[in-house]
């Protein structure tokens, strides 16, 4: 069973999953805890928290989005978007990342601290996952287990990633941010082309929490170069966005 208009992936979409963007404790704390699970527990990236919570000192400049299972309300997944407002407010592409850009004038220092972000820990929960042993690729791309949801809850869920990168997007939008890095997979980054969202990447593949590759993202450009159906979605998230600013 495939979705093949625009109506449908996004009016599927927003039948069973809706972004949340909230500054809230609680949002953030689900957050946290969907990272600690994926970065801490499965990835090992990460130390074990006694808290279960992830957390970094770039949360304390970032902005936090999830994806909710409506039904359920569980959170199916989140991303994070790393601002800076001063030089003390390094991304962390600059600070680790940063021999890796081979475009210099992308470097993020060549535009104003308050026009840049960075997309950083994306993850997807494992009872949204297909197979434990999907590890970081599931949590990417959103693949989910077949168990425990209905077939035609399953036909949306492989958006979940989607879903997250254009409410990143249109939270940079709504904040008026020009400039956006991402270190990912290329794998994942062909995956996101593949529907059309821009990554543009702009140096080689280094090891960083695995083999990883920076790319640039223009939010303004988003829209333009999508594919039909994920316009759709992404004006769907817009709308939904903004009732909670």
């Amino acid at each position: 069973m495939t979705i093949n208009t625009s109506e449908t992936i996004s009016d599927h979409f927003s039948d069973y999953l809706r972004p949340v963007f909230s500054e809230s404790v609680e949002h953030k704390n689900h957050s946290f805890r969907i990272r600690h699970q994926v970065y801490c527990e499965e990835l090992k990236f990460e130390p074990i928290s006694e808290d279960g919570l992830e957390k970094d000192d770039f949360d304390n400049h970032s902005y936090h989005s999830l994806i909710q299972h409506k039904s359920s309300g569980l959170y199916a997944g989140t991303v994070r978007l790393i601002t800076s407002s001063s030089s003390s407010e390094k991304l962390p592409i600059e600070l680790y990342c940063r021999e890796a850009i081979a475009k210099p004038k992308l470097f993020p220092d060549n535009f104003e601290r308050n026009d840049i972000c960075e997309i950083s820990r994306l993850a997807v929960p494992l009872e949204f996952r297909r197979r434990k042993t999907d590890n970081f690729e599931g949590a990417a791309v959103g693949l989910i287990n077949k168990e425990t949801y209905s077939e035609t809850e399953l036909r949306c869920f492989p958006f979940i990633a989607v879903g997250l990168y254009l409410s990143a997007t249109s939270i940079l939008l709504a904040k008026n941010i020009n400039h956006c890095y991402v270190m990912v997979e290329p794998r994942l980054a062909r995956s996101m082309k593949f529907v059309g969202l821009p990554f543009e990447q702009i140096g080689p593949v280094v090891d960083y929490h695995g083999k990883r590759a920076p790319f640039y993202i223009q939010p303004k450009k988003v829209e333009e170069n999508l594919k039909a159906d994920f316009k759709a979605l992404l004006r769907n998230i817009d709308s939904e966005l903004l009732q909670q600013r």
